[in-house]
């Protein structure tokens, strides 16, 4: 497995930012996709961003565009959800997750953290 675990989530006022984390271990985390999802709420898991392995593609949310940037350090085994300029409708659980593909579906991903909370308040 690849066991995957976030951080870096609170509370932040509207406007804040936060960097959240995702580490890897055990198993390389070489040649995975890492994905960034979110789930409010009541609400259905949402897509936020994914990276490819190398870092050379990326493709975010149209909700959060502008807003958030995923980055990676591979040395590190860690990806990154930069989030800037919040609103309270960011508020949700983040998870990311590894797979195969690059993708914005839940499905096509293999491993995944417990999440992370993040509360913005108005």
């Amino acid at each position: 497995q690849v066991p995957l675990v976030e951080s870096g989530g609170g509370v932040v006022q509207a406007g804040g930012s936060l960097r959240l984390s995702c580490a890897a271990s055990g198993r390389t985390f070489r040649g995975y996709a890492m994905g960034w999802f979110r789930q409010a709420p009541g609400k259905e898991r949402e897509f936020v961003s994914v990276i490819s392995w190398s870092g050379s593609d990326t493709y975010t949310a149209d909700s959060v565009k502008g807003r958030f940037t995923t980055s990676r350090d591979n040395a590190k085994s860690t990806v990154y959800l930069q989030m800037n300029t919040l609103q309270p409708a960011d508020t949700a659980v983040y998870s990311c997750a590894a797979g195969t593909l690059l993708s914005s579906k839940p499905a096509a991903y293999t491993y995944w953290g417990q999440g992370t909370q993040v509360t913005v308040s108005s």
